[in-house]
């Protein structure tokens, strides 16, 4: 079975994994990730989950799981922007018994391939104590919509990057 590219993991047909590097917003710098004063929870931007960066704020790494049809599935490893003080609160709990507690609202901070909505808020939790935590519901209507109905598989899937 063929392996992702970033963790090694097993890539499952029925569940495709999508994860971005980089919130948007720091795509945008000239330095990106490597400018003075950022902040990165790993050196490698694919395998942090967390970031902050002077004048951009603070970034947190999330699940976003898209229900297909077929009973398919495919879940995005996303940044969310989110207040400084909610980045060291996470911070804080990350690697112990507080974490499967953490709750965050903030906003997205990668376009979903298809939806866009970088921007609209999103509330994070921890669903699995050994992931990262999943975003589990939004006040934007659109975006609620992404994270609970469902999606026709090709469709989605043709969106997804290679």
């Amino acid at each position: 079975m063929p392996a992702c590219s970033v963790c090694g993991r097993a890539l499952h047909d029925r569940d495709r994994n999508v994860r971005f590097r980089l919130p948007d917003p720091v795509l945008q710098l000239p330095d990106r990730d490597d400018g003075e004063g950022v902040w990165k929870s790993e050196a490698d931007p694919s395998r942090a989950v967390m970031m902050m960066v002077p004048n951009l704020g603070g970034f947190l790494r999330a699940l976003f799981p898209v229900h297909l049809s077929g009973g398919d599935a495919v879940t995005f490893g996303v940044w969310v922007g989110v207040h400084p003080d909610d980045l060291k609160r996470a911070y804080d709990v990350w690697w112990d018994a507080g974490y499967p507690k953490l709750s965050v609202s903030g906003r997205l901070a990668n376009a979903l391939p298809g939806w866009g909505l970088v921007g609209a808020a999103v509330d994070l939790e921890v669903v699995d104590p050994k992931a990262t935590p999943y975003c589990v519901r939004s006040s934007d209507a659109e975006l609620s919509s992404v994270l609970t109905d469902e999606w026709d598989r090709e469709d989605v899937l043709a969106r997804l990057p290679n």
